[in-house]
């Protein structure tokens, strides 16, 4: 999903460099088996210049689409991003 965010960031022109992404995974035990139910993905370590916010956070939001990790695996669990962009981007 980071390299689909990445990209979708570079399409707007706001450079990827040093973006990380972190993941959460939540696991519930069912039928005495541990199934993986929910994963958040938190991004960070990319300024993006003010007249450039909109079109960051429309890339957040869309590029869930575009990545085939979270396409193969949206009907088992659940995925949810967020971006823990510094105060001053």
């Amino acid at each position: 999903m980071t390299g689909t965010f990445a990209g979708a960031l570079a399409a707007r022109r706001i450079d990827p460099t040093g973006l990380v992404g972190h993941a959460r995974g939540e696991i519930e035990l069912e039928d005495n088996v541990l199934v993986i139910k929910r994963i958040h993905v938190e991004y960070s370590g990319v300024a993006v210049p003010e007249d450039k916010r909109d079109a960051a956070d429309r890339a957040l939001t869309t590029h869930q689409q575009a990545c085939p990790v979270s396409r193969s695996i949206e009907a088992a669990i659940e995925v949810t991003t967020a971006w823990a962009r510094p105060a001053d981007s």
